[in-house]
């Protein structure tokens, strides 16, 4: 029961276990200890320590090792206290640890395994820089290699790799780079004419990136530069202008370095200073000059440059070190530029001079013409090549006005000039400093048109008189010619002095168009022409006329044409009746014209006007009556009675009065005429007979014409019949409907049949006009129908007759009254009849006793009912009647019996050694008979079948065995159905000496 708290350790040795122990109470007399590698049982050492000791070594042991280890300590009293606990020797660590880097993103770690036993290894991988843990693996005890993939490049890594053996681990550790990643996108571009700006990508997996600058021309360093991770960009300044350089890069990481791609740019070149251009001592001929720069280039590219819009006409390439170049036959009178471009490699720096002049020659192609104006003289010329032109304009020697023109105008516009005035023209080129020498023309100025021409007839038929103002300066006289304006003919000439203000044109034609065309003469020139127009005056139609086409709302014109034009003829046609009034136009060729849809029955006036330009001439007027028109829709309907027809026209216009004739119809003859005034439209003939058929007619008349309208046919409403009735036929599905003739006439007779309840169209029947009943068949039984009549004339019908009448119900069938096995009920059922009813009437009679009928009403829908609460075998017939108001239909009678009811209280008793009294009771009514029957119990012989009137209650069952013991049975019956007793045995009596 003593615990000694044994616990191991090692302190650092993973060939030697310490073990120590807590003294017992009392103390020990010693200890002893014992090692076996744990699960051998094999002693491996042992060992014993004195008094007062609580800790003991271990040593020799194989590292990483499990251990059982037992302390026994001897106590007093010979008795002792062990306590077995297991250890474990820390590992040993790896041997010859090594990391080799087989790529830039990968490294390979490799050992050799160390003394004793091991669980399994653990590699941790750090990233030396940012001290982060990167990879963390377990490997099984026999790995001694491993491959870390996916680092990043030109990186330092450190690597412990820990021996584990249960809790206890031994570490090795080691460090090591990746290969750096050559950059890659390498770039070399100028800043400026002194510095290269170096770029590239990818230089994140390089620890070092070494940069070294060539000058190609010297063939010597210019500029190395060694940069930490990260750098993606350096900037090389002080270099020389428009020099060729090469770029190397590497990178380094640790003990590895990888050469990286070149690139070459240039720096840009200096452009030249002073650039000017200047003329040369050959004419046409320019020098351009300018100063060298410092720095370097490969040559001077010289573009001369034409015009304002600098266009390069040449190029020239000089060497580097030349400053001056000569331009030969260049284009007179042009403006020129000079671009001097220093190249080097790609790139160039170049200098703009000023614009320089060659002289100019004069243009070529000089005009100056009027166009056809008074005021204004349109100079021209051929462009000449130059800065611009100088013109002047004189009058008579005398300079009038000068002007300045820039290059590219080649036309100048004079205006406020005098009109058929000569003038001079001069132009000169301009270009730079130089003028050329002037070309001269001259010319006229165009005389003004005379103003305010006019043209009138002054109301003459054949003459017209012309007029104008008089033109200003510069006119010599006028010219004119006279047209006809339709066909363009002309008619005559006429030339005045410049004095003259009008002119009369004699002997033209009435009625016509002319134009007359004027202008102005000055010098070679002719004014514009001023035009105007008029006709002269046109002559009066003759024998105008106004008849009467014999259509209801035509009329005819007619005239006469008179000498001379005419544009077109103007008719007017109006009515003193109406305020509106017709007015047409016809052309000159035209000669009559038929007015349509005009009033009829009215008098026209006609009034035909000559119409030639703006100018008219009218005739006397004409007269005339348009035919009236027959009336239109003629409407003869009923009037308010039936001894009343209403007539009803419309009035088409024109006409004085009406006359409505009436006849009868079949005879023609009429009966009355009637005269309205114009404007009524209806009329109310009364005390005619009703039914009957008429004829009216309407005669129309304006001035002398007459007119009749169509006929119309028309009916008085018939009276309706009297006496209406309807009433079933006795077996037939059918009504007979009756009634009596009213006075008057009638065509016939119209029956309407409509069930009641139904959405259906009734159904209609015709009877002739001297019927008085019609028998309505093919109807539902049991139904009640609406029944209208209507006396018929024409189209018309007289106010309606109505009455109801309902057929016989039809009879249920299939009547059926079943026992379902019970003594107080019965159920009736049977087949729904065609047709309808209110309901159905359902009695039950009781045949075996006078009992009271009992009776059950229905809804028209049921087809069973069950009869409860009877009396026990008794018989009972029973009849369905179908209803419908006071129609009844009834079905054959049907009977059935009810269950008879047991009976009771049987007994048997034996008055003799041959005979049994059999007694029993009944419950209720009882039954309509009973059934005694007997056997012989031992043998099962029948000894008695015995059938009973219903009032009987006992039987004396005679000739039997004395001493022998039968069963009896009592059934009560009831038509077909039966109940019986239990079975009741009894002996009968010995022999009667025996019993004696």
């Amino acid at each position: 029961g003593t615990l000694l708290n044994v616990s191991v350790s090692d302190h650092d040795r993973s060939d030697s276990l310490l073990l120590s122990w807590d003294e017992p109470e009392g103390g020990a007399k010693g200890y002893f200890l014992a090692l076996a590698p744990l699960g051998s049982g094999m002693l491996l050492q042992n060992g014993s320590a004195g008094p007062n000791t609580t800790s003991f070594w271990f040593h020799g042991l194989t590292p990483g090792t499990r251990y059982e280890i037992e302390v026994t300590a001897t106590l007093a009293c010979m008795d002792t206290a062990s306590q077995t606990i297991t250890a474990q020797t820390s590992p040993s660590p790896v041997l010859n640890l090594t990391l080799s880097s087989s790529s830039s993103s990968s490294l390979r770690a490799a050992w050799a395994h160390g003394h004793g036993q091991r669980d399994g290894y653990s590699l941790a991988l750090w990233h030396s820089h940012s001290q982060s843990l990167v990879r963390n693996v377990s490997l099984l005890p026999s790995t001694s290699t491993f491959l870390f993939e996916g680092l990043q490049a030109g990186s330092e890594y450190a690597l412990k790799v820990s021996t584990l053996a249960g809790p206890r681990q031994a570490s090795t550790s080691t460090h090591q780079w990746t290969a750096p990643s050559i950059p890659t996108q390498l770039k070399l571009s100028p800043g400026s004419s002194t510095s290269l700006v170096a770029s590239w990508a990818g230089a994140a997996g390089a620890a070092w990136l070494h940069l070294e600058l060539h000058n190609l021309l010297t063939q010597k360093v210019s500029m190395s530069l060694s940069a930490r991770r990260g750098l993606s960009s350096y900037t090389f300044q002080h270099l020389h202008p428009g020099t060729h350089y090469c770029l190397g890069l590497s990178a380094t990481a640790g003990p590895y370095t990888a050469l990286g791609p070149n690139a070459t740019a240039w720096t840009y070149p200096l452009s030249p200073d002073n650039v000017t251009l200047s003329s040369a001592e050959e004419q046409n001929s320019l020098e351009a000059r300018w100063s060298v720069p410092g720095g370097h280039r490969d040559f001077y590219l010289v573009t001369l440059q034409e015009g304002q819009d600098s266009a390069p006409t040449r190029n020239i390439s000089v060497g580097g070190d030349n400053d001056h170049v000569t331009f030969h036959g260049l284009s007179p009178g042009q403006q020129y530029s000079v671009q001097v471009v220093a190249v080097a490699g790609p790139y160039r720096a170049s200098a703009q001079s000023s614009a320089a002049w060659t002289e100019p020659r004069a243009p070529s192609a000089v005009s100056l013409s009027s166009q056809g104006s008074p005021h204004s003289l349109l100079a021209s010329w051929e462009e000449a090549s130059g800065e611009g032109y100088l013109l002047v304009l004189s009058l008579a020697e005398h300079p009038v006005k000068n002007s300045s023109l820039p290059r590219g105008v080649t036309s100048f516009t004079y205006e406020g000039l005098h009109p058929g005035t000569l003038y001079t023209f001069e132009v000169s080129t301009v270009a730079g400093p130089y003028t050329s020498s002037p070309q001269c023309i001259s010319n006229w100025t165009y005389p003004l048109s005379p103003e305010q021409l006019t043209l009138s007839n002054g109301g003459h038929s054949t003459s017209l008189q012309a007029s104008w103002r008089a033109a200003s300066s510069g006119s010599t006289g006028y010219t004119g010619t006279l047209w006809e304006t339709k066909s363009q003919e002309q008619v005559r000439n006429v030339t005045v002095g410049s004095d003259w203000t009008n002119v009369t044109l004699e002997n033209l034609v009435p009625g016509r168009q002319y134009t007359l065309e004027m202008a102005a003469v000055a010098g070679p020139y002719r004014s514009p022409v001023r035009s105007a127009t008029d006709w002269t005056y046109p002559l009066a139609p003759s024998g105008v006329t106004l008849t009467n086409t014999r259509r209801p709302m035509g009329l005819s014109a007619f005239w006469d044409k008179a000498a001379g034009d005419v544009d077109q003829f103007h008719l007017q046609l109006y009515s003193k009746s109406h305020t509106a009034q017709r007015n047409t136009s016809v052309g000159p060729n035209t000669h009559n014209f038929t007015f349509l849809g005009l009033s009829p029955g009215t008098q026209y006036f006609l009034k035909v006007t000559v119409l030639a330009g703006p100018y008219r001439s009218s005739s006397h007027f004409a007269t005339e009556w348009t035919y009236p028109l027959s009336l239109a829709n003629v409407s003869v309907q009923p009037g308010r009675e039936p001894q009343e027809l209403h007539v009803s026209w419309v009035e088409s216009g024109g006409g004085r009065d009406h006359l409505v004739q009436l006849s009868v119809a079949e005879s023609l003859s009429i009966i009355r005429n009637v005269s309205v005034p114009r404007g009524v439209t209806q009329l109310d003939l009364q005390g005619l007979v009703p039914g009957s058929r008429y004829r009216v007619e309407i005669i129309s008349q304006a001035g002398p014409h007459r007119i009749s309208s169509q006929t119309a046919i028309g009916y008085t409403v018939p009276l309706p019949p009297r006496s209406l009735s309807a009433s079933p036929v006795s077996t037939a599905l059918a009504l007979a409907v009756h009634w009596e003739a009213a006075p008057g006439h009638r065509d016939g007779y119209l029956l309407s049949v409509l069930q009641e309840g139904s959405s259906a169209r009734p159904r209609n029947l015709e009877a002739g006009k001297d019927s008085t009943n019609v028998t309505v068949a093919q109807l539902e039984a049991g139904t009640c129908y609406l029944v209208r009549i209507w006396a018929v004339a024409g189209p018309y019908r007289s106010l309606p007759e109505n009455i109801t009448g309902c057929t016989v119900p039809a009879a249920p069938t299939n009547l059926s009254l079943t026992n379902p096995g019970s003594s107080s009920e019965l159920y009736t059922s049977w087949n729904k009849p065609p047709g309808r009813r209110d309901y159905y009437h359902v009695t039950l009679y009781s045949l075996s006793t006078q009992s009271r009928t009992q009776v059950q009403t229905l809804s028209p829908d049921a087809l069973n009912t069950t009869w409860t609460q009877l009396e026990a075998g008794s018989k009972f017939a029973v009849q369905v009647t179908a209803v419908k108001g006071s129609l009844e239909a009834s079905s054959i009678n049907v009977t059935q019996w009810t269950y008879p009811l047991a009976p009771v209280n049987l007994t048997l008793s034996s008055p003799s050694g041959s005979a049994l009294v059999v007694t029993w009771a009944v419950l209720g009514r009882g039954a309509e008979g009973f059934v005694v029957d007997a056997h012989d119990t031992a043998s099962g012989t029948p000894v008695g079948h015995t059938l009973l009137g219903g009032h009987a209650r006992s039987h004396i069952l005679r000739s039997l065995s004395p001493g022998t013991r039968y069963s009896v049975a009592v059934r009560a019956t009831a038509g077909p159905f039966h109940a019986s007793t239990p079975n009741l045995t009894h002996c009968t009596r010995e022999c009667d000496a025996l019993l004696a």
